[in-house]
């Protein structure tokens, strides 16, 4: 007759082969779904790079991007060149858009030089510069794709963030705030000066392009402040490119 030892053993041999079984098939899982995640990164991002230089499907008052369907297409014909700069390097790469952005600045505060990708498109005879830059907003990562003319003026912004408190922070996404970034010049006198999301900001219909303030949104001044410190820290880095254009 089995002794309670026996069952015992039969018990945590079970448990043990139902551990090995789940966890192959959370491995095959994984397995199997990666391609498609990976395909909806890459569609997502050339959404977010297309949005920015205004290739979406906007209405009056929602932001909108092109269909996935469509993405790959129109991303092809209005960017002409995927750049990709580490240091005083520009080389051309067709995969730029998909270099992580986190483990470049990882690398970055590892003492390793950071690769900066920039897009380089054109719409209606007007060459755009997007670059893609990732901050911390009040909870988490915040990132935006960042539109410019050779003379680093913004033309276009898509903010994201993945977890800023909703109806406040989280508006980052929203038109009535990436518009306003439209027209507003990251350089003051010729000195590169980034934007700040200001509070009390004696502009609030943002009709003055040159003061390098945006109105911030209420109730969210932390998240605001890292919008600021990420358009000022990120795009600081490509200063150097564009200088090159002036040549």
């Amino acid at each position: 007759m089995e002794n309670r030892t026996d069952k015992n053993s039969y018990t945590i041999l079970f448990a043990i082969g139902m551990v090995l079984v789940v966890g192959a098939l959370l491995a095959f899982a994984a397995s199997f779904l990666k391609p498609n995640i990976d395909e909806n990164k890459r569609l997502e991002k050339q959404q977010n790079i297309l949005y920015a230089m205004g290739v979406n499907e906007n209405d009056e008052s929602n932001a909108n991007f092109v269909s996935t369907a469509d993405a790959p297409e129109l991303f092809k014909k209005y960017i002409e060149k995927q750049l990709v700069i580490q240091g005083a390097d520009v080389v051309e790469d067709k995969e730029a858009y998909l270099i992580d952005v986190k483990k470049e600045q990882t690398n970055a505060k590892a003492g390793k030089e950071r690769k900066l990708p920039l897009f380089v498109g054109k719409k209606d005879d007007k060459t755009f510069y997007i670059a893609p830059i990732r901050g911390k907003g009040l909870w988490d990562a915040i990132w935006a794709y960042v539109a410019m003319d050779k003379n680093m003026v913004v033309q276009g912004v898509f903010f994201d963030h993945k977890g800023e408190t909703a109806g406040l922070g989280a508006n980052i996404n929203k038109r009535f705030f990436m518009d306003d970034f439209i027209g507003e010049d990251l350089k003051n006198n010729g000195t590169f000066k980034g934007i700040d999301v200001a509070k009390g900001n004696a502009d609030p219909l943002n009709k003055d392009k040159s003061d390098n303030e945006v109105d911030a949104i209420a109730g969210a001044t932390i998240t605001g402040n890292g919008v600021s410190a990420m358009l000022k820290s990120e795009l600081k880095l490509y200063v150097p490119y564009f200088e090159t254009l002036k040549n």
